[in-house]
């Protein structure tokens, strides 16, 4: 059975496992310094660092951030071993039970196959494309902006709110 744990302390195995996925599954511009990560795990109530574990044995990470009218999926991997057996559909249905507002994520463009299954898998989970253009901030200074995708499952009415969305993103997760 598929269950998310919070973590808040960063001095555990349960951290450092879910520290070296997130390292192993993001490039390091799609992802914040470790140690801002961690103060933000330890310190930041609408931020929610979440093991995932199947049965008790962890199998992946989901972060999320919680702004009241909808909640922001920062990151989230599963362990290649647990790929395409139905662990993030599960994970993602999950979110959907216990977080009633809509759902807003970032996705790669789909400039090559992986990327394009990512998208597709996300779409299937009920999620939409914004068709506008969305850049990410940068998490590090010198690094530049990244052409993404914006994506959100909820109302369709919430399509309309993709500047609120986006400015809350950039200003509460990328501080710009």
């Amino acid at each position: 059975m598929i269950a998310l744990h919070r973590i808040r302390k960063t001095d555990t195995p349960e951290y450092r496992f879910m520290e070296e996925l997130l390292t192993a599954a993001f490039p390091p511009e799609e992802y914040r310094d470790p140690a801002e990560l961690r103060e933000l795990t330890r310190g930041r109530e609408i931020f929610h660092n979440n093991l995932v574990c199947d049965d008790e044995t962890p199998v992946g990470l989901v972060t999320f951030w919680d702004f009241g009218d909808f909640h922001y999926v920062e990151h989230f991997a599963t362990l290649p071993a647990v790929r395409n057996r139905g662990c993030g559909g599960r994970v993602l249905d999950l979110l959907r039970e216990r977080l009633p507002t809509p759902l807003v994520l970032e996705a790669e463009l789909p400039a090559d196959e992986t990327a394009r299954r990512r998208i597709a898998f996300y779409e299937r989970q009920g999620f939409r494309v914004w068709k506008r253009d969305y850049r990410q901030p940068p998490y590090r200074p010198g690094d530049g902006f990244l052409p993404m995708h914006l994506l959100f499952r909820g109302a369709p009415e919430f399509e309309e709110r993709f500047d609120a969305v986006r400015d809350r993103i950039h200003g509460e997760v990328y501080g710009c």
